[in-house]
């Protein structure tokens, strides 16, 4: 059983406190603390507090040329950015995922657009699709290659397992737990049709994909299921 806190040692005990670790810092493993100044770019609605003077301009990843069609095909939480402009402390959080920083060198990688929760404006993006996936199926509909160099966060449920691909040894992922691989691998989506009549359409057993090189995988031991909201226009 949990013992009670007084109520200034809970103060004392959870306070924010400035690590000075650098543009990304983690005020814990599930919050990200950016020290903003100037603009990054950051998941829509992943911001649970700040201070200083910082403005928020919200960005749909459905309006990089994807198409009209796709806009109404495609919702939630994993289809737009949001950039953060001025000056201050900025917090972050995704559903309590575990956040991963990394730092890119010049490398480039894919990120699902449901597990990317923040990213320098150093780093180039754009936006992929898996075209022979619908939205109904995979929330890895919309995947986001960075590359150059810069500071971004990735979220998970619970720790992450990365794999080695080689051409020797080729892996097969759940799009629904696949979460970052890397620039040098092309994943190709596989449809078990026995599979996908026995389980139903939104099965990840059924819609998988297979990645063939030489790169690496990165899951999460969860089966992340988009969210879908009702869009006009």
């Amino acid at each position: 059983m949990q013992t009670p806190l007084a109520l200034d040692a809970f103060r004392s005990q959870s306070l924010e406190q400035d690590r000075g670790g650098g543009p990304f810092e983690l005020e814990s493993e599930r919050m990200l603390d950016i020290n903003l100044a100037g603009e990054v770019w950051i998941k829509t609605g992943t911001m649970v507090a700040y201070t200083g003077s910082i403005g928020f301009v919200r960005e749909r990843i459905l309006e990089q040329g994807v198409g009209t069609m796709l806009k109404k095909m495609v919702s939630g939480a994993g289809t737009s950015l949001t950039k953060a402009t001025g000056t201050g402390s900025l917090f972050c959080a995704d559903e309590g995922k575990k956040i991963t920083l990394l730092e890119l060198r010049g490398e480039a990688v894919y990120v699902n657009g449901n597990d990317l929760l923040a990213f320098q404006p150093t780093l180039d993006y754009r936006i992929k699709m898996m075209r022979k996936v619908g939205a109904a199926l995979t929330s890895g509909l919309f995947n986001i290659r960075l590359e150059g160099h810069g500071l971004l966060a990735v979220t998970t449920h619970y720790d992450p397992l990365t794999f080695e691909v080689t051409p020797d040894a080729p892996l097969v992922t759940d799009p629904n737990a696949t979460v970052m691989w890397s620039d040098s691998l092309t994943p190709q989506i596989k449809t078990d049709i026995q599979l996908k009549t026995f389980f139903g359409r939104g099965s990840g057993e059924s819609i998988q994909m297979r990645f063939e090189g030489d790169g690496f995988v990165t899951i999460q031991p969860f089966e992340e299921r988009p969210v879908v909201t009702t869009t006009g226009g």
